[in-house]
């Protein structure tokens, strides 16, 4: 008598894939937050944050609470280890930052980064950014920009950086530090023209939310008049060169490498070049080498 075949072993339940939500959060007024990013958060396995103190605030107000760990510019190196043997395990790790979108200006990217590499599906749950917000009150154009982010602390670097973005036709967004915003808009108005126009948005979306606008010497004015101006969250919005400037620019570089050359090797000229002119070496180099050729 044949015997029946024995019943097929029981196989494990397919394991879900991981996945990492990168959730932006309110700047400010937490009616901002999105019901997705609501829903994300309360179904995340762990939430890397920022700052987890900021992050458990947030959570509290919405009555959620879920497991928190920091993540940023200085541990995320660190922390990657864990969180990505989580996002293998088939955990859902929902990225936030202190407020805004992660990654603008804010940690993250190397987590992205490598879970991509991992095959871990990685979904965007947009929202709030200071950097919109600022543009479309600014009052400036902003079918095209640049986001430059935090500009150098120390005095020599941030003039180097404005005088390498003085001729850039888009309008320029960037964030600063309110015991910083004066000495900046000095630099600003110095370096960029005093009559450039701009706008200074401070604690955008928050009760105590204010925008100045005017030129960069009326700006710079006001804020070493006006204590208010140099606290809060503070988002810089600068109206773009003109094309006459653009143009005066590259002829005051073209006429600056053409000395030079003439009495140094186009790795010197073009190095003083840029020094002296706030362009950007690599323009500079190329200028010199053409003059070489011409010598």
């Amino acid at each position: 008598m044949r015997s029946s075949p024995s019943p097929p072993e029981p196989s494990d339940p397919p394991r879900r894939a991981g996945r990492l939500d990168v959730v932006a959060t309110p700047i400010g007024n937490l009616s901002d937050l999105s019901d997705r990013a609501r829903q994300s958060l309360a179904n995340a396995d762990v939430i890397a944050a920022e700052d987890t103190r900021r992050t458990r605030g947030l959570m509290q107000a919405l009555g959620v609470s879920r497991p928190l760990v920091s993540l940023h510019a200085h541990n995320e190196s660190q922390r990657l280890p864990d969180l990505l043997r989580r996002l293998a395990a088939g955990e859902i790790v929902a990225l936030v930052s202190d407020a805004g979108t992660p990654l603008v200006s804010d940690p993250g990217a190397e987590l992205v980064r490598r879970a991509l590499e991992a095959g871990i599906e990685v979904r965007p749950i947009p929202g709030p950014s200071a950097v919109v917000t600022a543009l479309v009150v600014a009052g400036l154009p902003a079918e095209r920009f640049c986001f430059e982010g935090f500009l150098p602390a120390a005095e020599r670097e941030r003039r180097e950086r404005l005088h390498e973005l003085a001729a850039e036709p888009r309008t320029l967004v960037f964030f600063e530090a309110p015991h910083r915003i004066a000495s900046s808009l000095v630099d600003f108005a110095t370096i960029f023209g005093a009559e450039r126009k701009a706008a200074v948005a401070r604690e955008l979306t928050k009760a105590h939310e204010t925008v100045y606008r005017g030129t960069l010497a009326e700006l710079a004015e006001r804020a070493a008049a006006e204590p208010t101006f140099q606290r809060g969250e503070i988002t810089l919005v600068v109206e773009g060169a003109q094309p006459q400037a653009r143009r005066a620019d590259e002829r005051d570089l073209r006429r600056t490498v053409a000395l030079l050359a003439k009495e140094l090797p186009p790795g010197k000229a073009a190095a003083l070049a840029a020094q002296l002119t706030g362009a950007k070496r690599s323009e500079a180099y190329a200028l010199a080498l053409e003059a070489a050729k011409r010598l």
